[in-house]
């Protein structure tokens, strides 16, 4: 699969930079005013007043927020283009990946901090622009679960299904697979290449158990899931 970080770094116009917007302005701890001071006395007073300014903004931010690190390869990034390269591969958007992430990592003993992650959205996701209240947090959450519950769903009748062969879910589970190891990198992951190779093989493993399995339980009785009526199996 091609790399698309590099192509939506150079098309990103910053306008996803939500710390550059919300930097201080240079008007502020401008030392004009002390003009008339000796040149030692208006560098500090400056200096002061700028750090001053940072300091009340960087205070406004919650200390976890600050040292959060995942999404640093995505700065500069525009919420268009990650949900574009989403669209075309997964069923969940842009929005509701970033959000789903950060429920799982500001998750507390009693629950998931959604105030938190909706007030300070813009300065923990690079390409998201906007603040969310907790209620559009909860939703994106909840929307994100749904489709991956339906994808499984879909995903696991197709393989239990017989529509496919062993080789056939080989090739499959490799694609889905470097989607989903291409989006856990983009997070920050750091994949070691013995542990990506381990993982596949555990994967392909274990689809071919469930293939398996499922093509004895199809030779087995069907029970309808309407009226609960038990049909044997036609012989070939």
């Amino acid at each position: 699969m091609s790399n698309p970080s590099g192509s939506t770094a150079d098309s990103a116009d910053g306008t996803g930079d939500a710390a550059t917007d919300r930097s201080p302005s240079d008007d502020d701890g401008d030392p004009d005013p002390h003009a008339g001071d000796e040149p030692d006395a208006e560098t500090t007073a400056g200096a002061s007043g700028a750090s001053g300014d940072e300091a009340d903004a960087t205070d406004d931010v919650p200390r976890d927020v600050r040292k959060y690190e995942r999404f640093k390869k995505m700065d500069g990034a525009r919420y268009e283009r990650v949900n574009e390269f989403l669209r075309d591969r997964t069923y969940i958007t842009a929005r509701e990946w970033a959000i789903a992430r950060l429920c799982a990592d500001f998750r507390t003993e009693t629950g998931v901090e959604m105030t938190k992650i909706g007030e300070n959205l813009p300065e923990l996701i690079p390409f998201m622009t906007d603040t969310y209240t907790p209620q559009a947090v909860n939703q994106a959450r909840y929307s994100f679960e749904e489709k991956v519950t339906k994808a499984g769903a879909t995903f696991l009748y197709g393989a239990m299904s017989g529509f496919f062969t062993a080789e056939d879910l080989d090739e499959m589970m490799y694609e889905v697979t470097e989607v989903a190891k291409f989006l856990l990198e983009v997070e920050g992951v750091d994949l070691a290449v013995a542990d990506e190779l381990e993982a596949e093989d555990r994967i392909s493993e274990v689809m071919r158990e469930v293939r398996a399995s499922s093509a004895d339980l199809r030779g087995e009785e069907v029970r309808c899931p309407e009226c609960g009526h038990v049909h044997e199996p036609a012989e070939e």
